[in-house]
């Protein structure tokens, strides 16, 4: 069930193929960042610095008569390092996400979508000299599929709505998947549920670009297991190459953690247009 709706888009790729009309539109946006501080002998305190990170996004998109197919990913890895601490992770992301639209005469237009979300690198938490592995490569890994219907009211707004499966995969990190009232210990949590997806992408300025996603999950069996998430990005280019790129995740995900998880990172970088 986990991969329906994977074999739907891959049985009506001939068809989309073979469709006069079609427009295939790819993307592929890469930055790199880096900043670094050092001291000798400063009066003022302080201590040597040193941080770098790259992200590459990009873009598939199919325009047809009689439907929209959209992929996109998202791959992002960063580290600092500050006095005499070890080099540690700030950014580990990966992302993908493909999308069949289908083409209708009314005002909600009904869709399948699957997406994978996880990381490519073991993430630790830190109690000063103390560091302790909590998750790893794929470990835990996000996997959702879903249907429903969604709408565009205005052409900054798309969102949509239906029926989801959700599967969190793990192999050593056992607690994003474990159920806890029961002896065994789980290495794969399977939710069936509601989801809602809603994206904007808003031109403030010729220069100035704000993106958000705000993603609802809902499992039928655990409503207390609720997910609600929201990534949002300001790129403001400054130049052709040079661009500073605000970003704010906001997570409730009760799967991996009691609290409400916050992000925010501020990237003044090399931004280059692969294609």
């Amino acid at each position: 069930m986990r991969w329906i709706p994977l074999l739907l888009i891959a049985n009506l790729s001939p068809a989309l193929a073979q469709d006069s009309t079609q427009v295939w539109t790819h993307t592929l946006v890469g930055d790199v960042t880096a900043n670094q501080v050092g001291l000798k002998d400063w009066s003022q305190g302080g201590d040597n610095a040193f941080a770098w990170g790259y992200s590459l996004n990009g873009s598939s998109v199919h325009n047809g008569t009689g439907a929209n197919w959209e992929t996109g990913y998202k791959l992002g890895f960063g580290q600092n390092k500050l006095g005499d601490q070890d080099v540690r992770k700030t950014v580990d992301k990966f992302e993908f996400e493909t999308a069949l639209t289908y083409r209708s005469d009314g005002y909600i237009e009904p869709y399948i979508k699957a997406t994978l979300k996880s990381q490519l690198f073991r993430g630790h938490q830190y109690d000063g000299d103390v560091r302790t592995a909590v998750s790893g490569f794929f470990d835990p890994a996000y996997m959702t599929q879903s249907a429903g219907g969604g709408i565009q009211p205005l052409p900054e707004l798309k969102t949509r709505a239906g029926l989801a499966v959700r599967e969190i995969v793990t192999s050593d990190f056992t607690r994003y998947a474990d159920d806890e009232s029961t002896a065994d210990i789980e290495k794969v949590r399977v939710d069936g549920g509601l989801e809602s997806v809603t994206d904007v992408t808003w031109q403030l300025a010729e220069n100035t670009r704000l993106t958000s996603k705000l993603e609802i999950s809902v499992p039928l069996t655990e409503i207390g297991d609720t997910s609600i998430g929201n990534d949002a990005t300001l790129v403001v280019k400054l130049s052709e190459y040079v661009t500073l790129n605000l970003n704010l995740q906001v997570l409730n995900d009760p799967t991996s953690s009691d609290d409400v998880q916050l992000k925010q990172t501020t990237a003044l970088g090399i931004n280059y247009s692969l294609f």
